[in-house]
């Protein structure tokens, strides 16, 4: 009996030690978490603060397109495109680059990628520029023109740019850079014969059609 009553008693020491130990516990629990709750309201205003700090210093541009459309003009348009050139250039364009260059000097290098398509203008072509004599077709086609002389904005960029000490830049340098880059690949393209290979792809292409019509011979004139 008094073994029995021993065993109950221990027992008991061990709920009750049990149950001191789960409630100190809990309490530590609650204390500490009392104890950081004002630190994580900093924190969090902490982040807000530098979420707003790097808006501020690096906005994400927005860009809101009128909503009213002016159609200017409309025409139809007969082009034969016959080949593309793609261009890739380097321009540098610089201003204030003499003795106080260090101070005042903006220098710009861009990278221009650009391309060029030309072909034949089959709007131009007259009722009298084709003849039929003894079964051959006599074709005097429009000479080649170049149709679009323009930078691909994906892949140009600005590669470096070096401004004096005293000076932001100027503002307009990126967009005569870009002009006078339009300007070169369109020179470059017609230096490389653009034209005369475009005239003789749209020969080729022409004298397919032409045949597909049953025109057995077909013949173009010089220009």
């Amino acid at each position: 009996m008094k073994n029995t009553f021993s065993t109950i008693m221990s027992i008991l020491i061990l709920v009750v030690l049990a149950a001191g130990v789960y409630f100190i516990v809990q309490t530590v629990r609650e204390s500490a978490a009392a104890a950081t709750a004002p630190f994580q309201g900093l924190n969090q205003a902490n982040d807000a603060l530098q979420t707003q700090v790097s808006q501020l210093m690096n906005p994400t541009p927005t860009i809101i397109p009128d909503p009213v459309t002016y159609i200017n003009e409309i025409r139809a348009l007969a082009r034969l495109e016959t080949i593309q050139y793609s261009i890739e250039k380097v321009i540098t364009a610089e201003v204030g680059q003499g003795t106080f260059g260090f101070a005042f000097g903006d220098k710009m290098l861009f990278v221009a990628h650009g391309i060029v398509i030309a072909g034949i203008d089959m709007e131009k072509l007259q009722p009298g520029d084709m003849r039929l004599e003894n079964g051959v077709l006599f074709v005097n086609l429009p000479p080649t023109e170049i149709f679009i002389a323009t930078l691909d904005n994906e892949k140009s960029y600005v590669y470096e740019r070096d401004t004096g000490l005293l000076t932001k830049g100027s503002i307009d340098l990126e967009t005569l850079a870009r002009q006078a880059a339009e300007d070169e690949i369109r020179k470059a393209a017609l230096e490389d014969g653009i034209l005369t290979q475009g005239q003789t792809n749209g020969e080729a292409y022409l004298l397919k059609f032409f045949t597909a019509l049953g025109y057995k011979s077909i013949i173009f004139d010089d220009q």
